[in-house]
């Protein structure tokens, strides 16, 4: 249950079921409670404070009247004071004036699913949000196809096209992008010149997929995924047509250019292949070696327009914004330098792992940027910003594995466009996923607590 088979065959051993599964344990994270926000605390402390007054008061009064009146005066007397000072209307009051900023905010397409989470909304100062669709386009374009020495080469690409191509699998948004470069430059011939042969599917343990294709001629396996498992089933390069035999140079150089291509913020595959494979019938994962490294394949998706100044008016308005993402460190970085996020500094998940939560907490004063994060440590991280007193924490998160992230938050903020156990966990639903819409609200809360403070 929660898996499913887009293609190829397999047989499963299962190992754990139920609450011992990574599924499990996301689901388990979100059917808790959600922990008491500030803003709740608040209110039982106020409503604490005027029972304690209370009573204190009523054998005080009570003692008072019983001198010159009677008792039954006097008591009833003092069960009138009682039930004047038990703060009976301060849920309606709450309720109200929740409800009526609730209105307002979903006049602006903003829709508040718990009304506590207004007051957090305009309360918090530390906002976590992820990298891809938040601060970035969501949109892979595909930048660069470039060989072993870091060259422009459209050999690359239709390699590439090949394999994105002809593979069955789900195709991702890199897959997208590939074929829509690989259109844009005519090879829209090469869907009826080749056919497929076999494929060997993609899994997370090889991170690489190949297709067999043949076009009449010659068979070729060809194959593309992270640049270190590639290196890893390489023995040669080709460099312009003429194959060599790989070298620890040649290797140090490409991993070189991989990294320059990080820091400019371009997601790097690369791309292989093999032609000495006739008399093969059955294609497996052991048919992937000795094979010969063509070049890389670099993925840009790009900062949105609004989000540097969106971040400054956030920072302006006293909001710290702190990234959280699953995503390479060097791709991280060149992204949020891009966009005003001070990227001097970026812990990655191995290193969260391995320290306890009062050092974690050290870092995340003094730290903006978390790389390479799966959703516990994220969890983690929400977690302990909102158990620190001194901050007030928001998160904006749209994916399955955010979920519990989103429930350990002071306030979870996700968009409409998010899937459905998301928006179950968020308190906010914001119908347009942009930065600004969360500083007009943000700025429009601010205004109108301070204005209810002011008058209550």
């Amino acid at each position: 249950m929660g898996t499913n088979v887009i293609s190829g065959s397999a047989k499963g051993v299962v190992i754990k079921i139920s609450d011992n599964t990574y599924f499990g344990k996301i689901a388990h994270t979100i059917t808790n409670a959600k922990p008491k926000t500030a803003f709740q605390k608040s209110i039982e402390s106020i409503s604490r404070l005027l029972i304690r007054f209370m009573l204190i008061m009523i054998p005080i009064v009570f003692l008072l009247n019983a001198w010159k009146h009677s008792i039954i005066t006097a008591f009833t007397f003092a069960v009138a004071i009682a039930i004047g000072i038990t703060p009976l209307l301060l849920p309606v009051i709450l309720s109200s004036s929740l409800s009526k900023g609730a209105i307002r905010m979903s006049r602006k397409k903003t829709i508040v699913k718990k009304l506590d989470s207004i007051q957090n909304f305009g309360a918090m100062n530390i906002l976590c949000t992820d990298k891809t669709g938040t601060l970035t386009e969501d949109k892979i374009v595909l930048e660069k196809y470039l060989d072993i020495n870091g060259q422009e080469d459209i050999r690359i690409l239709k390699h590439a096209f090949l394999n994105s191509y002809f593979q069955t699998g789900l195709k991702g948004s890199i897959d997208e992008a590939i074929i829509e470069r690989g259109l844009q430059n005519d090879m829209q011939d090469f869907r009826e010149k080749y056919k497929k042969v076999d494929e060997i599917p993609f899994d997370f343990s090889r991170r690489r997929l190949s297709v067999i294709v043949d076009d009449g001629t010659k068979t070729q396996l060809i194959t593309k995924g992270a640049v270190e498992e590639i290196l890893s089933i390489c023995s040669m390069v080709d460099y312009k047509g003429e194959v060599s035999k790989i070298t620890k140079d040649i290797k140090d150089n490409i991993r070189k250019i991989s990294k320059e291509l990080n820091e400019d913020g371009l997601r790097v595959v690369a791309v292989c292949q093999k032609n000495d494979i006739r008399g093969i019938t059955n294609f497996s994962i052991s048919d992937e070696k000795d094979m010969v490294l063509l070049g890389f394949v670099g993925f840009l998706d790009p900062p949105k327009e609004t989000a540097k100044e969106s971040i400054s008016k956030l920072n302006k308005a006293g909001i710290r914004v702190i990234v959280l993402t699953g995503d390479n460190a060097d791709v991280t970085r060149a992204v949020c330098s891009k966009v005003g996020i001070n990227s001097k500094n970026i812990i990655t998940g191995s290193k969260i792992d391995k320290l306890q939560d009062v050092a974690v907490l050290r870092l995340l004063k003094r730290t903006n940027i978390f790389a390479k994060l799966s959703p516990i440590q994220k969890a983690r991280i929400v977690r302990l910003l909102k158990e620190d007193r001194q901050c007030s924490s928001a998160i904006w998160e749209t994916g399955i594995n955010d979920s519990p992230s989103l429930t350990n938050a002071d306030v979870g903020i996700s968009v409409d466009t998010a899937v459905d156990i998301a928006k179950e966990a968020a308190d906010i639903i914001l119908l347009e996923k942009d930065l600004n819409v969360l500083l007009d609200r943000c700025n429009r809360r601010k205004t109108y607590f301070r204005k209810f403070n002011e008058i209550y």
